[in-house]
């Protein structure tokens, strides 16, 4: 059956929830390094749309599920309750085509991924703003009002940003109940660290961290285009990704990554 039926069942469904498990099982990726993080997102989207797919049979392909769930089974890997004092469970969060509502959505995903009750870190990358447009505070407001919330409701330790300036680092700050733990540069558009926000974050506690996750690392054209890829004459064009969240588990004491692994959630707009 095969992609047909994943195909009969992506006709049907409303919302699409992809998570890839613990890429450090997955035996192809270690063989093939992605140059980019942007090709790392979509050899593993790829590879686990396929995965899925091959195993859809004709008794399955007949439901209607209104959130169809595609994971590779024997990738998935809880925390095991005893280990988790000893491991910080880390993940920033892409927003692609949805509002600051889907931060709790995939918040909530990653907890029940992972089987635990809260992560210690979120960064939250800004949302894409339409071209000319300057992101602002207010702006991001809703977005980290909604951050908030997850850490006074424990889901949540400590939750920072990517590429914000001194200025609007600052304004943040300024405003915030929940001040930024950290802020993400992208050192591929800045050698140096501005001096005027290293001090700022000095002054304020503030970890300056470093990444090369480019602007947009799901765009919908790019989902739109691995869909295509893995499933064959699937209506690609209706679905939409709404956001991507990557994690990490580290082992606290020695430094190295235990688990690393994306979660996506897209919806279909059926014309």
């Amino acid at each position: 059956m095969g992609t047909e039926g994943a195909r009969a069942l992506l006709e049907r469904a409303g919302r699409l929830t992809l998570q890839t498990g613990n890429l450090l099982n997955w035996g192809c990726l270690r063989k093939k390094c992605p140059s980019t993080p942007g090709e790392e997102v979509r050899d593993c989207i790829q590879k686990t749309l396929t995965e899925w797919s091959s195993k859809i049979g004709q008794d399955l392909s007949q439901e209607t599920l209104e959130v169809l769930e595609c994971t590779v089974a024997q990738a998935i890997e809880k925390i095991n309750p005893e280990e988790r004092d000893e491991l910080k469970v880390s993940a920033k969060l892409f927003i692609v085509g949805s509002n600051s509502q889907s931060i709790r959505d995939a918040v909530d995903l990653a907890c029940s991924a992972l089987g635990v009750a809260q992560l210690d870190s979120v960064i939250i990358a800004p949302p894409p703003i339409e071209d000319g447009t300057n992101l602002s505070l207010a702006y991001l407001q809703p977005y980290w009002q909604e951050l908030e919330n997850l850490v006074q409701n424990k889901k949540i330790v400590a939750i920072g940003t990517s590429d914000l300036d001194k200025t609007l680092l600052e304004q943040l700050y300024l405003w915030a109940q929940v001040k930024p733990s950290s802020n993400q540069v992208n050192l591929a558009s800045c050698c140096v660290m501005p001096p005027d926000l290293t001090a700022f974050a000095k002054e304020c506690d503030i970890q300056l961290l470093t990444h090369s996750d480019p602007k947009e690392l799901l765009c919908e054209a790019s989902f739109q285009e691995v869909l295509q890829e893995s499933i064959q004459n699937v209506k690609a064009s209706e679905w939409i990704p709404l956001w991507l969240l990557r994690y990490s588990v580290i082992v606290k004491s020695r430094g190295i990554i235990k688990s690393k692994g994306y979660i996506m959630q897209a919806k279909r707009n059926a014309s």
